[in-house]
């Protein structure tokens, strides 16, 4: 397959192209920064331009691994986060019903479309409250793409990702507790440690993009991407902390952060019946996280 990666110097995006290419695919990619690596088109944060991407050659698949993934953020620059969260997605639509009309397109929305749900595990089909600008906006890229696939039968789908973490992050929990652990002893936490996450390895949602690529129906349906497992923060903390240097104290603060949701955990049944199995347990998962920031020695 010909695949595009929007936001290939991303997390997720950068995974993608590493996992496609070694699978013999034909990956291309564009991002923010200049890049020597083949197939990279680097363009503008701010009106950015897609269509130089789409005209020269046509793909099978597009992932759009872009855009911000900062709840505070969107609080505090709401329209640049709508900009690049949903003006993006819908000009990569515009320019593929155009331009590439056959390609698949796999939009990486988020869990955060749920807000803070009356009833644990979260279905597909469960009330979308978000309780940020970021989960808003992630929510109408998701119409976005319902609506290309209802009118102008393009082939998509979003991805509603909980909690990825893995070898190269760096933002969100893990990457905070370990700057944490650089600059203060005993170290504080938001919240009361009992909120809830569904955590996925990078490993399980590569898994589980090529089985949406390869498998699902792609008619704009949404699928939970997550492991289906509930964990406390207090629990991934003491597991993180135990690889890291065990002697580190951490406590709570008791005091929750604007946009945060209390509780998440995944019904994944639909993307069990497309043949996802997790592969990497919290704990492994830790394990070679912690691994990889001791190899790279952030400071």
């Amino acid at each position: 397959m010909k695949i595009l990666v929007i936001g290939g110097q991303g997390f997720i995006g950068s995974h993608c192209i590493r996992y496609f290419s070694a699978k013999g695919h034909d990956v291309w990619a564009c991002g923010l920064r200049h890049s020597e690596q083949a197939n990279f088109t680097q363009i503008t944060k701010f009106n950015a331009d897609f269509s130089s991407l789409f005209t020269p050659r046509h793909y099978d698949v597009c992932i759009n691994a872009s855009g911000s993934a900062n709840v505070a953020f969107s609080f505090e620059y709401p329209e640049i986060d709508f900009e690049l969260n949903v003006s993006n997605v819908n000009k990569l639509l515009s320019i593929i019903k155009k331009e590439n009309p056959t390609c698949k397109f796999i939009n990486l929305s988020s869990a955060a479309v749920y807000g803070n749900p009356a009833v644990l595990p979260i279905k597909e089909e469960s009330p979308t409250k978000p309780v940020s600008p970021y989960g808003f906006h992630k929510l109408q890229s998701e119409y976005l793409l319902t609506e290309y696939a209802n009118f102008f039968g393009l082939a998509t789908c979003s991805l509603r990702i909980f909690s990825a973490y893995g070898e190269g992050i760096k933002k969100q929990l893990f990457w905070d507790l370990y700057q944490k652990s650089l600059q203060q002893k005993p170290i504080c936490l938001f919240g009361t440690g009992n909120e809830t996450r569904d955590f996925i390895h990078i490993d399980d949602l590569l898994q589980v993009i090529e089985l949406i690529i390869t498998k699902a129906p792609c008619k704009g349906e949404v699928y939970n991407a997550a492991t289906g497992t509930s964990t406390t923060i207090r629990e991934v903390a003491t597991l993180f902390f135990k690889e890291l240097d065990n002697r580190i104290n951490f406590g709570f603060s008791n005091e929750q952060k604007q946009g945060d949701p209390l509780y998440w955990q995944a019904d994944i049944s639909a993307l069990q019946q497309l043949g996802f199995v997790q592969t990497v347990s919290k704990e492994e998962g830790i394990k070679r996280y912690v691994q990889w920031l001791k190899t790279n020695e952030f400071k």
